[in-house]
Order: C-alpha cells, then structure tokens, then sequence
C-alpha cells in the first residue's frame, strides 16, 4: 500500500463517480479502478458498491476515509512544516536581553517577530549581562544575545544595531533633579550604584572609566546584576546611577533622568550570535531586528 492508493481512494469516495474522480487526479479512469480493486484486495474488505448508475462507500469503507483523511491530512501538514522549517519561518527562537533593551527594544522586537513569523515560537531571557548571554550562546541556551559589547570571542558574530546616550538617574528630591543635563564631576560626593563588576558589566567599566576622566574614583554604594533592581534602589534614595537612556522606560516612580551634558560617550547595543553560518530562523530573526532597532 502506498500513499497514492489512499489518495485515489479518497477522491473516488468523495466524488462518489470514478471518471470525476480520474479528471481530478489528472489519470485516466481504468489505472484508476484497478488501484482501488488493489486496495481493497490488499485489506480483504469492499470499500466501494458499484453501479451502472451510482457508486456508494460501505460502512467499512465511510470508516475507512475517515482514517484515510486523518492520515493524508497528517501527510500534508508535515510536508508544509517541514518547508517552513527550512525556510526558517517556523521553529524556536531562544533570545537573552541586556537590562537597558528588556524594557525599550525587546518588546517591540517581539512583537514584530510575532507580526511577520507567527509559527516561530519565541522565547526570552532578559536582565542578562554580557558573560552570561555568552556562556547561554555558547551553550545553545539562547540564539541570539542583546548585549553591550564588546564580546571577545572569536566564535561570536557581534553586530551593533543602536548607539544609546547615557543618562544619570537621580531620586526625586535630589539637588540636580532640576537640571536639564547634567556633569559628571559634580557628582563626585554622590554614592554611585551600578552593575556588578569584575568584568560582569561593560557598563560598569564605563561608568569607571568616565568618573576617572572626570578626576575621581566614584563611591560605590551597591552592586546589583538587573537593571530593575538598580533603577529601585535609586528611587530608594541610595544613590544614583550612570544608566543608558532606554532604561527610562521602566517607568519606576520616584526616579528623574538627566542626559549627561553634550561631548559624554555613548553606548552600544549590539547582536550578537554564533559565527557558523546561521540557520535560516535566526537570519530572518536578524533582519527583523535590524528594522526595529532602525525605527527605535
């Protein structure tokens, strides 16, 4: 028994006449009669009453198409996703996010991916710091890492989609929160909270970087791993922040964000994934995000 004879059986049974039958499967009617005495000499059963006048299923043979369309319909849809599996337009998606973009960029990205590839099945990882969507990309936990680079791996492919300005986050009530940017260096007496060091964060070593350029070693108050938890303890009070400007978007009351003044650096958002060629999922996944990143 092969697929075909339960293809012709199923066009004889529904058009109930073996010449319409023939038309739609585009043979001639003998061929196509001989296939069916084939199939039911082959089960032992009748399928099919035959007339001069009328052709009629038997009760083996109505149950019979029903467990013959299970299974042609089981054929067909397998056929169709495997294509869109290789076409990379069904699948999973593992996707790991830098503080900053967990709460500006990826919702939009996701969003778009749903828009434009539905059957792909997207998942997230956000609050992820640079070594860890690494060591999860490395790994084959996640596809495609949001991240602040640089990377430095040479098995890592990382291409920057954003420049983002830096921004100080003060508590309500603080006596820069009127201004309408702001200095580093008259920050020197604050206490500073920012993400782990120790090579953890490329923010952190930034942030570093521009208090030495501005003459003094910043006052570290907390290390924290998640930018949420960062952006809470600032509008605790507890000090302020050196944050990229989509970090404003987490909208946490009791905080005020002033761009540093004209001549700061800036920070990159990049994409990283691994440097094989990559499966055609992530590319479309890529070019999605190029758009968004490009409208954002």
């Amino acid at each position: 028994m092969e697929l075909r004879h339960l293809r012709y059986f199923r066009a004889v049974a529904e058009e109930l006449h073996f010449g319409r039958a023939a038309e739609r499967l585009h043979i001639a009617q003998p061929p196509l009669s001989q296939q069916i005495r084939q199939l039911e000499d082959e089960l032992g059963v009748t399928l099919l009453v035959r007339s001069t006048r009328k052709v009629e299923l038997t009760p083996a043979g109505r149950a019979y198409l029903e467990r013959v369309d299970a299974i042609l319909d089981a054929v067909d849809v397998a056929g169709l996703q495997a294509q869109r599996i290789a076409e990379g337009r069904q699948g999973r998606l593992a996707i790991g996010c830098v503080g900053s973009a967990t709460y500006s960029l990826l919702p939009r990205y996701v969003r778009a991916l749903r828009d434009e590839l539905p059957d792909l099945d997207v998942s997230v990882r956000g609050e992820m710091l640079a070594p860890a969507q690494l060591s999860a990309l490395m790994s084959g936990e996640i596809d495609l890492a949001l991240l602040r680079p640089p990377a430095g791996d040479a098995e890592v492919v990382v291409e920057t989609i954003r420049r983002d300005r830096l921004f100080v986050a003060l508590p309500d009530g603080h006596p820069r929160g009127g201004d309408r940017t702001i200095r580093l260096e008259t920050l020197r007496d604050a206490e500073f909270i920012v993400h782990a060091g120790h090579g953890r964060s490329v923010l952190n070593g930034i942030v570093a970087a521009m208090c030495s350029a501005a003459g003094f070693v910043p006052q570290i108050r907390h290390e924290v791993t998640e930018t949420s938890t960062l952006v809470t303890l600032v509008a605790a009070g507890l000090g302020v922040a050196v944050v990229p400007e989509p970090t404003s978007a987490l909208g946490v009351a009791g905080v005020r964000y002033l761009p540093l003044a004209p001549g700061a650096p800036t920070i990159d958002l990049a994409v990283a994934r691994l440097a094989a060629d990559p499966p055609p999922a992530i590319r479309h996944a890529l070019a999605v995000l190029r758009r968004v990143a490009a409208m954002s």
